[in-house]
């Protein structure tokens, strides 16, 4: 559990510092900043595309389109549902971006994850799990 904590946590970095709402992140230091410190700048985003590279590569293997498709709708019907309660509300166009940067988060966690979820319900490794 600790483990799936840490995947998630580190995807959610990765996302809110590449966009979030606040002034703090990635792109907007990027508008505000490319002209003075393009080095940084390209330094930076190579790094972000590393680690989305590395999130996407152990998504799409483990759980692919189709199950990014599922978690992202799981996600969104219980913002549903917490909407419908009256326990959410979703007129804010910084929370409706938080959200988004949540259910991202969990997708990537997830599909970074979901090799031990598998192992541990399954009893089963995969192939890439031979040291393990």
């Amino acid at each position: 559990m600790i483990g799936f904590l840490v995947r998630w946590a580190v995807a959610f970095v990765l996302l809110a510092a590449t966009f979030n709402p606040t002034r703090y992140n990635y792109i907007g230091w990027l508008e505000r900043n490319y002209s003075e410190q393009t080095p940084l700048a390209v330094l930076s985003g190579l790094l972000l595309l590393v680690g989305y590279i590395i999130y996407m590569r152990a998504t799409l293997r483990s759980i692919g389109g189709f199950g990014m498709f599922l978690v992202l709708s799981i996600v969104g019907a219980l913002v549903w549902v917490l909407n419908d309660f009256g326990w959410l509300s979703l007129s804010e166009t910084s929370q409706m971006v938080w959200l988004g940067l949540f259910a991202l988060s969990l997708v990537l966690g997830v599909g970074l994850s979901w090799s031990h979820v598998r192992r541990y319900l399954s009893g089963q490794s995969d192939m890439d799990d031979v040291d393990e």
